[in-house]
């Protein structure tokens, strides 16, 4: 699968100051651990954005947002935002920021 540099590069901007996140390659792209959690990634098809189950729903009704299929199985709390949804620096960012929620509710691996 190919990387979409140019989104990785939005992602690595706008979390740059994040402290306790690293980078990594994962599901056939880059991803995004705060604290040891996943965050958020970056792949070919989109930007993959974890939002905690059942707090996806609002989300979901963003045209170009959908559950993220891994291996052919729905990852329960998880989006996957095409171009026409993370191309929107504000939607980008209310998606990011709602990742960066749910996983701080999380304890530190």
């Amino acid at each position: 699968m190919a990387r979409d540099e140019g989104l990785e590069e939005l992602l690595r901007e706008r979390l740059a100051s994040e402290p306790g996140l690293t980078e990594k390659p994962m599901f056939g792209g880059r991803t995004w651990l705060l604290n040891g959690a996943l965050l958020c990634g970056a792949r070919d098809d989109g930007m993959l954005v974890r939002l905690g189950a059942d707090k996806d729903g609002w989300a979901l009704e963003i045209p170009d947002v959908a559950p993220m299929i891994s291996r052919g199985r729905r990852m329960r709390g998880w989006v996957r935002a095409g171009p026409a949804a993370f191309g929107d620096d504000a939607l980008r960012g209310r998606l990011i920021d709602a990742a960066l929620r749910f996983v701080r509710s999380l304890p530190a691996k």
